[in-house]
């Protein structure tokens, strides 16, 4: 083998491992885990609600509201986490900004309130 081939055995044998250990823990589980299927247990399960015959049948959104709310609000409070990890070496500008970002966090939650957004009843 050439030594360019050689650069790349040892991915072919990680890779190998790889799929010899998924398999392995898929066999595993096929033979070891306890299969009890019940009407239940396998019925079409969509979105928090029964499935219904009819797609121009009007149906709820606050379900989908609500996890789209959830989805913006953790991926905003996702950038607080270098704030905190700098929060030592903040300034009191890098502060002011981080404040005025909570502000703007804690206005579209008041927002979303008191539109209704969050009232699932």
């Amino acid at each position: 083998m050439s030594d360019f081939l050689l650069d790349y055995l040892p991915i072919i044998i990680l890779f190998g491992i790889a799929t010899a250990l998924s398999l392995l823990f898929l066999v595993a589980a096929k033979l070891m885990a306890p299969s009890s299927p019940d009407s239940e247990k396998v019925s079409t399960y969509e979105c928090g609600f029964n499935a219904f015959d009819d797609s121009r049948m009007k149906f709820d959104v606050r379900f989908y509201l609500v996890a789209i709310l959830f989805i913006i609000f953790d991926l905003e409070v996702a950038f607080l986490f270098p704030y905190a990890v700098t929060l030592d070496e903040m300034t009191f500008w890098g502060w002011f900004v981080v404040m005025l970002f909570l502000m703007e966090l804690v206005a579209g939650l008041v927002y979303a309130w008191k539109k209704g957004a969050l009232d699932w009843e």
